[in-house]
């Protein structure tokens, strides 16, 4: 068994600043602390993506689709969807990512 603390861990720099909290073959999971007005530009991954909501107020954006939530919101976007996250006044987010990694997430080469 292993044990996180979601509130504790701090990123100064938020959204360059994200803490790999675990990795293995099955999936990865991120803790994305964004500043306030800070955002994960429009982007996509080849795995599935599970955002939660764990402290203050996020907007998502996605296949045409917005929406907003706040602590326990969990937003889900299939491998390939182009999607952006931001937060006004600033929040914290577990990323989950899977299977990690997707076929064709890295280049030939990388690890």
């Amino acid at each position: 068994m292993q044990r996180w603390d979601l509130h504790s861990p701090t990123a100064p720099n938020g959204t360059r600043d994200p803490i790999v909290l675990h990795s293995d073959d099955g999936a990865r999971a991120v803790l994305i602390v964004l500043q306030p007005g800070q955002e994960l530009g429009e982007h996509q991954v080849k795995e599935n993506a599970w955002l939660t909501v764990i402290e203050g107020e996020v907007e998502f954006a996605g296949s045409g689709d917005t929406a907003a939530g706040g602590p326990g919101t969990l937003m889900r976007f299939d491998p390939g969807e182009r999607h952006t996250v931001r937060s006004e006044k600033g929040a914290r987010v577990l990323l989950l990512l899977a299977p990690w990694p997707a076929e064709g997430h890295y280049s030939p080469g990388e690890g």
